[in-house]
């Protein structure tokens, strides 16, 4: 089964690189032939790339020890659910996933009414882009970082999945981010193609559907890891601003960034080179992610380390930024990138500001990532940055895009305001939610602005929806108009859960009590359950408020076998104001506790809006009509 899986993945590199190569020659021959000879090729190296990881995805399933992988990633102990999707919790499985989806979506693509509307040229350009994106993943399938090695003779038993990776939102986060990463890649390589051929129908309107799906996965993939945080790691946040963390961060901001030219390309025809320059950076910056996840360029708790892929990554990445730069310079018709724009007090000026804001704040989280690799250049000792370097550089960014969600639905087309009695009403109830905040105790101003924009977004979009019975159909926006209402509601839990976070650390025999936000918490007992593959230690606690009992939160310390360091199970009391949050930091066998307990304000708004976010995303897909003639200007 090595040698299949191994060789299946060899061929795809040989159909994938083969089926390149030819494209590049034919494009330089100027040749509009054998593009069904691309689609065959991707369906091939589809089809082979299946064959490996349906064998790996078997060899989990069955515990064969003898791949490497298996034995590393799982044991005979772990339940079948974990034990399957430990296909992507090592570097190699996570390659090969993100190997498996590129190769799903070019098939798919291939078969869309969006694909067969394009001229010959630009789908050969589209496949020499993407046949070559497919062959550089499983160049490192087949070298550096392959999921097939044989173990001879295998062991008895594997070492088990990490235990912080036994967790529903980590076994979901990876490869939503992953589907994420991919699905940039085609709407990537079709802007390079056809601004190359100087394709009519617009390539934006053709890779819409991947654009909203790419920036949903990725979305729903960093809420995730955020939920994740705040329930497996047992710190009482959900965002420590950690390398890896940030690394998922620098695409989204990028691709959010696009698709907000995106839509002032698609109503005035403005921004199209600005918008093949955005997509690009938005792909490679998803390479730059992985880059940093399996460098070691960085020190995280969730990075792999070097795996004899960090150089052929930055190679990528580098090689990619000057074929975009080329191919930006090579193609396209400067008289249409020039386009006038109205002034900033109009819906395109705040789009564009909107863009520069995520732009910056990518920008920000790059610098900060990478500054322990760039004070070297100086220092003999390289210097890392903190989460207080980014909250103080990039909380005031967000709190900005905040507010101008007040803003934007208000604003023309053309210049200045829609509805100015609207906009002066609204903007009096922000001034005047500002001010009870500031009374009631919301002195922080960073927070304060944040939250005032988040309010005062959410009741405009609901006055909007009142007075406008356009904004509620999907042709009059509704997907974004529910997309800002989801990130009001997320910057509201950020604004108020961060900065207003109360916490308290005790030492507390049975019977014992400590007060905390409010709450009066008894500690009443602990057990201890001794498993084969796990020991837990639970402690109950029953809360109480007012003198009336609330609910129980039960902590717990866990040993798994074959890890010696002890692993919190967090202990929440659900709110959507103030949240509960219990850890088990040790205990004694004569049942003495160490415990910490948050109360955490409006955090659950945090989850709630971004799944609004994701769900909202999918309003906006649509059914590729072909439009004879259309521009460029149209999606």
């Amino acid at each position: 089964m090595h040698f299949v899986a191994y060789w299946a993945l060899m061929a795809s590199l040989l159909v994938s690189l083969f089926a390149a190569i030819v494209a590049a020659m034919k494009t330089w021959r100027g040749e509009t032939d054998g593009v069904l000879w691309y689609e065959r090729a991707q369906s091939g190296v589809f089809v082979l790339t299946t064959v490996a990881s349906a064998v790996l995805v078997i060899a989990l399933w069955k515990r064969d020890f003898s791949f490497q992988y298996v034995a590393e990633y799982s044991d005979t102990f772990l339940p079948l659910f974990y034990t399957v999707t430990a296909f992507w919790a090592g570097q190699a499985g996570s390659l090969l996933f993100w190997m498996l989806t590129l190769g799903l979506f070019g098939s798919l693509f291939a078969n869309t009414a969006a694909y067969r509307a394009l001229a010959p040229q630009t789908k050969r350009l589209f496949w020499l882009f993407y046949l070559g994106v497919e062959a550089f993943f499983l160049l490192l399938l087949t070298g550096p970082s392959t999921p097939f090695m044989e173990l001879v003779p295998p062991p008895h038993e594997g070492r088990g999945l990490n235990p912080l990776l036994r967790n529903p939102g980590m076994i979901f986060h990876p490869p939503l981010l992953f589907l994420g990463y991919a699905g940039f890649t085609v709407p990537c390589c079709l802007a390079l193609a056809a601004w190359l051929s100087g394709e009519r129908i617009s390539w934006l309107r053709a890779g819409r559907n991947y654009i909203l799906l790419a920036w949903i996965f990725l979305t729903s993939g960093i809420v995730l890891g955020g939920w994740w945080s705040y329930m497996e790691l047992g710190w009482g946040g959900y965002w420590a601003w950690d390398p890896v963390e940030n690394a998922s961060l620098i695409p989204w901001l990028m691709g959010t960034a696009f698709i907000h030219t995106a839509v002032v390309q698609r109503r005035r025809g403005a921004l199209l080179k600005t918008n093949v320059l955005l997509v690009s950076l938005t792909f490679l910056s998803s390479i730059f992610a992985t880059y940093l996840v399996r460098s070691g360029v960085v020190e995280s708790l969730h990075a792999f380390g070097e795996g004899g892929v960090s150089r052929p990554l930055l190679v990528f990445i580098l090689f990619g930024l000057a074929l975009t730069v080329a191919a930006l310079r090579l193609g396209g018709d400067p008289e249409r990138e020039a386009r006038p724009l109205p002034g900033l007090v109009s819906l395109p000026g705040a789009l564009v500001v909107l863009a520069w804001l995520f732009t910056a704040l990518s920008l920000v989280v790059i610098l900060g990532t990478m500054w322990p690799v760039i004070s070297t250049l100086w220092s003999a000792k390289s210097v890392g940055l903190d989460a207080g370097f980014y909250n103080r550089a990039c909380n005031p960014l967000f709190a900005a895009v905040a507010l101008l969600l007040i803003v934007c639905p208000w604003l023309s087309w053309k210049d200045g305001v829609r509805d100015r009695g609207a906009a002066v009403g609204l903007g009096a109830f922000s001034l005047a939610v500002g001010v009870a905040l500031y009374v009631s105790g919301m002195t922080h101003p960073v927070a304060l602005a944040a939250a005032v924009g988040a309010i005062g977004a959410l009741a405009g979009i609901g006055l909007l929806f009142v007075r406008d019975r356009a904004a509620r159909s999907a042709k009059g926006g509704l997907c974004g108009y529910l997309v800002h209402a989801g990130t009001a509601l997320l910057f509201l839990g950020v604004a108020v859960s961060g900065p207003y976070q109360s916490s308290k650390e005790a030492i507390l025999a049975p019977g014992a009590d400590m007060k905390v936000g409010g709450y009066r918490l008894v500690y009443q007992d602990m057990t201890i359950t001794e498993g084969e593959a796990v020991s837990v230690a639970r402690a109950v606690i029953a809360v109480e408020k007012d003198g009336r009992p609330v609910s129980e939160l039960t902590p717990e310390r866990r040993i798994y076998r074959g890890f010696e360091q002890p692993f919190a199970e967090v202990s929440t009391v659900f709110s959507l104001g103030d949240e509960l949050y219990a850890v088990l930091l040790s205990f004694t066998e004569q049942k003495s506790i160490s415990v910490k307990i948050s109360v955490n304000p409006l955090v659950n708004w945090i989850w709630i809006g971004g799944a609004i976010m994701c769900l909202a995303g999918f309003v906006g897909l649509t059914r590729f009509r072909s439009r004879p003639g259309g521009g460029d200007g149209e999606a």
